[in-house]
């Protein structure tokens, strides 16, 4: 069977930087607050016109430079997101049509919020095991401030606004191992964004650390036992950047002695499924992992899906 290699990630971030301090003209709170209960110090917003795909398509321009690889030769897009406004098309569609890919790829979006880009790798994994595709862009894009609430001081020093991207390709050799994803379809509603909700973020804080905090460390250590690692041998821990809170104990249960854990959330704050391409995609430029590291990837939240794999960088 076919297997997949990973041969470059990229990411992009709006200019707009936001600290806590912006943040306490606009709702009843205060960096030190922010910081104690979340650990963010600032994060990205988008402009009017930084939208979905534009975000997605200049971090697909920026993996396709790192790869030094031709938009031609990509025959498979998919986009992870949860915060796209327009239903049809399809993000993947736009961002093909941005990058001019002429071969008539497949296009695919998939919502399953936080943990979308896991599950994207995933897919774009089976099409290639399964001779569908030959090299597939991934891509993880949010504008979570078209979806918040900035009335709700809970939520709103939360989001943010970015994207990551992948560019794998076929390989005689598999260096993704397989996927492990799930959910808990009866506290699906503890993470939402729903149009009686106005369409704006929500959450049960409370609901979703327990199940962190209780029930990901055993599943994020299957992970690395499917990859037939030992914790210890994992290089470096990529975990959906939601909460520094939720990240350090977390990595910590996981057992992961030798590894560094990206904490991208401190800068970037939580931008759902971008956030672990972005994580890693920034760890990579200040810190670069040698070629062949096995990296734990994690994602968890929305519809309290959770999924997860370990990539050997490139």
């Amino acid at each position: 069977m076919t297997g997949t290699r990973l041969l470059a990630v990229g990411h992009f971030q709006p200019a707009r930087v936001v600290p806590n301090s912006e943040l306490e003209t606009m709702v009843e709170t205060n960096d030190e607050w922010i910081q104690r209960r979340v650990g963010i110090k600032e994060r990205r917003w988008a402009g009017p016109d930084e939208t979905v795909d534009l975000m997605a398509s200049k971090a697909a321009e920026d993996v396709l430079a790192k790869a030094g690889a031709d938009a031609q030769e990509i025959d498979l897009v998919i986009v992870a997101t949860c915060s796209a406004l327009d239903r049809s098309p399809n993000m993947a569609s736009r961002v093909a049509a941005r990058l001019g890919i002429e071969g008539q790829p497949a296009t695919i979006d998939i919502n399953t919020a936080c943990s979308g880009f896991p599950h994207a790798v995933a897919i774009a994994q089976h099409a290639i095991a399964a001779g569908a595709s030959k090299t597939a862009l991934v891509i993880g894009a949010e504008k979570l401030t078209d979806v918040t609430d900035f009335t709700d001081r809970t939520t709103c020093v939360l989001t943010a606004d970015g994207a990551g991207a992948f560019l794998l390709t076929a390989d005689p050799d598999e260096h993704i191992s397989p996927i492990l994803w799930g959910c808990v379809p009866e506290l699906g509603d503890a993470v939402r964004i729903e149009h009686a909700d106005d369409d704006k973020f929500a959450q049960n804080g409370r609901a979703v650390f327990r199940w962190t905090t209780f029930e990901l460390p055993k599943i994020a250590r299957d992970v690395i036992d499917r990859a037939k690692l030992a914790p210890e041998d994992v290089a470096a821990i990529v975990l959906h950047q939601a909460n520094l809170r939720i990240i350090e104990p977390l990595a910590a249960k996981i057992g992961a002695v030798n590894a560094v854990v990206a904490t991208d959330v401190t800068e970037s704050g939580n931008t759902s499924a971008a956030s672990i391409p972005l994580a890693l995609s920034k760890l990579q430029e200040t810190s670069p992992l040698p070629s062949g590291a096995p990296v734990l990837l994690f994602a968890f939240g929305g519809g309290l899906a959770y999924a997860g794999q370990v990539v050997r960088m490139p």
